[in-house]
């Protein structure tokens, strides 16, 4: 469904400022964005892909993945076609490397954001999250999901690469309650030369997202030979540290895929010594992700275990209106 597109300007000779993400693509008439899914017509910015999901799926909280909100709970899960990275590496490559311009526009199926709201609350689910590709290159749908899905009475998550513009997180904020933000890399060439984007704007939008008060945790997926250095691994602990030590890490596993099919799985022991990494630079909270082990949450001031995660869920939790049992820190979330 085409829908015109907020978050833009409109330039002389039919040109079009899209401001919605931070490549602020500038768009001659009959042009599409980098993200693929935003069409200049005629000097007016168009949206391609609002109310057309081509994902959605009832799914555990914990997948996205978020361990400090709502956990145990269920997220209706929802996504369009379309991104504005283009990853080698990108596990999800089938819908969100697909453009305008290859025709798929009315691939998956019309679902308002009224059904979005109505199916999220039919399957007792307590969010709604907007994930798999990029959120922010279907806004529209995503602005118009939450704000009555809020009005429901539920929870809206982003799992966002992070690549938005201020303007787009100061319109979203009355209605986001958490991101999980992918920090892929602390380089700006690993962006350039791997996402085709920058990692600067990544690095404003989680500062802001906290100055906002929106509930964040930041995933960084370790590539070997990419990402992987003490170094690398170090100065993406220190940046999250720096804002905030009870932000949860989780570093997850990366599987050889689409482009970079021609690389290794992660080796366990690099994310373990990555999880030695982040306690050292003083993170209270760092998950491993795409194994077996690391998942449960620990008091950062006792250590006792306070939540046991079974895979992609919860087992138990300890925590007392979000307080470890044993000492009475507080373990930073949003609990039920």
């Amino acid at each position: 469904m085409k829908k015109e597109a907020m978050l833009y300007d409109k330039l002389e000779n039919n040109r079009v400022h899209c401001y919605l993400c931070a490549h602020e693509c500038k768009i001659a008439d009959s042009r599409l964005g980098v993200c693929g899914v935003r069409q200049n017509v005629e000097g007016r910015l168009y949206t391609l892909v609002y109310a057309q999901a081509i994902a959605a799926n009832i799914d555990p909280i914990e997948k996205k993945p978020l361990y400090h909100f709502l956990p145990g709970s269920t997220s209706f899960s929802i996504a369009t076609i379309g991104c504005n990275f283009k990853c080698g590496f990108c596990q999800n490559w089938q819908i969100s490397q697909v453009s305008g311009e290859e025709g798929a526009i009315l691939s998956g199926r019309e679902l308002t954001p009224e059904q979005v709201v109505e199916e999220a609350k039919r399957h007792k689910c307590l969010s709604i999250s907007y994930t798999y590709t990029e959120p922010t290159i279907f806004f529209e749908y995503a602005y118009d999901s939450a704000k009555l899905a809020k009005e429901a009475g539920l929870y809206n998550v982003f799992v966002t690469n992070g690549f938005m513009t201020r303007q787009a997180l100061d319109t979203i904020k009355p209605y986001l309650d958490a991101a999980n933000v992918d920090l892929k890399s602390f380089s700006e060439d690993y962006y350039e030369r791997n996402c085709k984007a920058r990692l600067q704007p990544v690095l404003d939008s989680i500062a802001y997202m906290k100055q906002l008060d929106i509930w964040v945790e930041v995933t960084t997926l370790v590539v070997p030979g990419e990402n992987d250095s003490e170094e690398e691994l170090r100065r993406i602990a220190g940046f999250i540290a720096q804002l905030d030590k009870d932000i949860p890490w989780h570093i997850s596993r990366f599987h050889p895929d689409y482009k970079f099919g021609d690389h290794d799985a992660t080796p366990v022991e690099t994310l373990r010594k990555a999880n030695e990494i982040g306690k050292s630079e003083g993170l209270h909270h760092v998950y491993l992700g795409n194994v077996l082990e690391g998942s449960d949450t620990f008091c950062h001031s006792c250590h006792e275990l306070v939540v046991k995660r079974a895979y992609m869920g919860v087992e138990r939790s300890k925590l007392s209106d979000g307080r470890c049992p044993s000492c009475s820190a507080p373990i930073k979330g949003v609990w039920q």
